[in-house]
């Protein structure tokens, strides 16, 4: 099972020297992830900083930064923000079992999502 992911920023994490890094790594999040960024105390005081807290601990690796860190995430551009959170999200997400059918009146095979929380 792949566990850590290639990525490419749009746009690249500039730093300081005007140097830009586009390319890096992300790994699957824990539960301990998930939950380490909840006590964050900068996330207690303001919620919408989960994001860049559940980054800083995914991200593992960008291309010539000696670490990755919340402050690292919050610099980056909008654009390569949105895109590690899809990229997380994409990653993360677990698909629902699915099962094979065939339609009756043309014979098509064809793949069925199946959601167990709906009431039917």
């Amino acid at each position: 099972m792949e566990t850590i992911f290639d990525f490419e920023l749009p746009r690249g994490y500039v730093d300081g020297d005007g140097g830009v890094h586009k390319r890096g790594k992300m790994r699957l999040a824990t539960a301990r992830d998930e939950i380490s960024a909840t006590r964050d105390p900068r996330v207690l005081s303001n919620p919408s900083y989960l994001t860049i807290a559940l980054l800083a601990e995914v991200v593992t690796e960008i291309e010539g930064m000696p670490a990755v860190n919340g402050t690292l995430i919050e610099r980056l551009f909008t654009a390569d923000l949105a895109f590690l959170q899809d990229m997380y999200q994409r990653i993360n997400d677990i698909e629902p079992p699915k099962v094979q059918c065939v339609c009756p009146d043309c014979g098509k095979v064809f793949q069925v999502p199946i959601n167990f929380t709906e009431e039917g």
